[in-house]
């Protein structure tokens, strides 16, 4: 189904080629496209929230998804209790020694932030008298983290992505189809399931490219501050989100170089984004730096230093480039065509990314031109920083973890752009882009059905490569059948301790492993299959729902753009 565009345009719209000049402020009336029709529950974005918020839930399993998440909520914790943030028996393992030679992680201080709150109150939940007889794995405190923290991702996620494509030119149509392929299309759904840093990294960015993007048209001082505390936040999760800070910056612009009239030159606009964006991201140095200088007593370092200085001590054998000592071409192609880390299996919609820009390029708006240059930048930037790190895919995840949050940020404008331009594309275009999407939808979903390790463990029995996507729908089928030690899926997991055996050999949902363990009371099972039920029917519901008002055109009753994604 395509959405008609109604003929008005708003003032400040480019029309045939005619570019918008800068200086005119960017107006856009979203009272207009969210007007409720009849009940407040025909809002797109609200019925988009809730989705959001039903997905996260479902897919959960309780547990935080890998080591380095539980080593990150052990920081928070440490920041407000008297434990650790490492524990001695822990090391060599983990850990790194710094000042007063206590342990500490090696990660930034950006998660532990956010789970900070969500552990105090999951902590106190843990400890009240109704969960006395339940202290196992996965804990009262690790489910509610997950669950809280996870839900709020995604309904931000989900609202300043829908926002941000009206914002760039949609129609409400393509804007929901466009979050709806974040969240279902991409590798979002599984570090949805995976706490891992992705999706906070993902908000984060995002958040910078839309508030940024709002200044540029609106002149708010407030939506610049705005943008660049999220992409400040973004630092203090991970250094190398730098690069994030750049393809934002050049986003902006692009835009200006392309749109640049008498009225604002280039050099004003660079400079006002700078008065702001430079003392802002100062402070967020600075920040990472007291943390920094707090843990190992330097104001210099990184983590880097004081990781490779303890294993070394461990192994002397290690490269001397160690840990930069894979080969460029190895890390570089891995990335991009390895049948087990591969950016193209693991998230198809780049595919279609590439095919539209090739056939629909001189169509795209100026804002969406630039959009895609600079997220193909990032891209780009993110798999050639990480080709010669010693795990340049990530290890334990779900395809390419380093660069999976950039080809999201890369692949989500595609479907957007294919209800946008289908009649202009033809049926051979069409086609192409409904089979990806399909494919998209059955991967990520496979992605979220087993722990994340289980092709991890059968590799190392199979030998490498694996065509790791295919092994996953082979373990699925097996497990359906009951037939997995005929298809291998326990042979190389029986070498594990029961934890990691009892983990791949389940459906990778609360309920089920709840009921694996064996460690929950009988109403504590109860209960979470029951709300899993009623999240499952809700989710489909709030979809059909969703359909429906846009079949019926109910949030036709206003203009359905803000400027054109055509020029």
């Amino acid at each position: 189904m395509y959405a008609r565009f109604p003929p008005s345009r708003p003032a400040g719209v480019s029309e045939g080629r005619q570019l918008v000049p800068i200086s005119q402020a960017f107006r856009y009336d979203h009272s207009k496209v969210e007007k409720p029709i009849g009940r407040r529950f025909s809002n797109p974005s609200l019925l988009l929230a809730l989705i959001a918020a039903l997905i996260a839930l479902v897919v959960q399993s309780g547990e935080l998804g890998s080591s380095d998440t539980m080593h990150r909520l052990q920081t928070a914790h440490s920041f407000w209790t008297a434990e650790p943030a490492v524990f001695p028996n822990e090391y060599p393992e983990f850990g790194v020694h710094g000042r007063h030679g206590k342990l500490y992680d090696w990660y930034g201080i950006g998660q532990p932030l956010l789970l900070l709150p969500i552990d105090v109150i999951g902590t106190w939940l843990e400890n009240r008298s109704i969960f006395d007889d339940y202290r196992s794995d996965p804990t009262v405190r690790n489910i509610f983290v997950v669950c809280v923290t996870n839900i709020l991702i995604s309904v931000l996620t989900a609202l300043i992505c829908y926002r941000f494509l009206l914002e760039l030119g949609f129609d409400v149509f393509a804007a929901v189809g466009g979050v709806l392929a974040l969240l279902f299309c991409t590798t979002h759904l599984h570090y949805t399931q995976n706490m891992m840093e992705n999706n906070y990294i993902f908000l984060l960015t995002l958040s910078g490219f839309r508030f940024e993007y709002r200044w540029l048209r609106t002149q708010k001082l407030g939506d610049l501050l705005v943008g660049a505390i999220a992409l400040g936040f973004d630092l203090l999760t991970r250094l190398t989100t730098a690069m994030d800070f750049i393809a934002v910056g050049l986003f902006l612009l692009l835009i200006v170089y392309w749109e640049r009239d008498e009225g604002r030159r280039l050099l004003e606009t660079v400079l006002a984004y700078l008065k702001v964006v430079v003392p802002v991201t100062a402070l967020f140095l600075l920040v990472d730096r007291i943390y920094q200088y707090y843990r190992f007593g330097t104001w210099t370092d990184t983590y880097v230093r004081y990781f490779t200085l303890e294993h070394r001590l461990h192994d002397p054998t290690l490269p001397a480039r160690y840990p930069w000592e894979t080969p460029f071409h190895v890390g570089f192609f891995g990335a991009l065509l390895s049948p087990e880390k591969s950016i193209f299996l693991f998230d198809p919609l780049i595919l279609l990314t590439l095919v539209l820009a090739a056939f629909a390029w001189k169509r795209f708006s100026v804002p969406v031109k630039a959009f895609q240059l600079a997220a193909g930048f990032l891209m780009l930037a993110y798999v050639c920083f990480y080709a010669r790190y010693t795990v340049w895919s990530g290890d334990f995840a779900w395809g390419d973890r380093y660069a999976s949050t950039a080809v999201e940020i890369a692949a989500f404008l595609s479907v957007p752009l294919l209800l946008h331009f289908r009649k202009q594309l033809g049926r051979a275009v069409w086609t192409t882009g409904v089979l990806l999407v399909t494919a998209s939808v059955l991967i990520q979903l496979a992605s979220v059905l087993f722990w994340l390790p289980l092709e991890i463990y059968q590799m190392e029995d199979l030998g490498h490569p694996q065509f790791v996507i295919w092994l996953r729908f082979k373990n699925i089928v097996a497990f359906a059948l009951g037939r997995m030690d005929a298809w291998g899926l326990t042979t190389d997991a029986m070498q594990y301790d029961t934890w990691d055996y009892q983990h791949i050999t389940t459906w990778n949902f609360l309920p089920f492993v709840l009921r694996r363990m064996g460690d929950a009371p009988r109403w504590v099972f109860d209960a979470a299959l029951t709300a899993w039920a009623l999240a499952i029917a809700a989710l489909i519901a709030t979809t059909i729902r969703l359909r429906n008002i846009l079949l019926a055109g109910d949030t036709a009753s206003g203009p359905l753009r803000a400027s054109s994604a055509v020029e």
